[in-house]
């Protein structure tokens, strides 16, 4: 996964270079290339975050409420 999204911000580095203002060059690295790959990257993070949510929660000494009811 690391492996694409360096790929991934190559190419839009390579798209940047090749922009007629340096504005312009940041808006495409920026736009095309940094808030695509942060979206991607919170939503396949999403399982670890919980996970880490999970154990925190346990170390805590909090009862993990898995077997809860919908009411209560």
């Amino acid at each position: 996964m690391h492996m694409i999204a360096l790929g991934w911000l190559f190419v839009t580095l390579l798209m940047a270079a090749t922009e007629r203002s340096v504005v312009g060059g940041i808006m495409t690295f920026v736009l095309y290339g940094l808030l695509p790959l942060g979206l991607f990257w919170w939503v396949v993070g999403a399982p670890a975050r919980r996970a880490r949510s999970v154990r925190m929660r346990q170390a805590a000494g909090e009862p993990d409420r898995g077997n809860a009811e919908q009411d209560q």
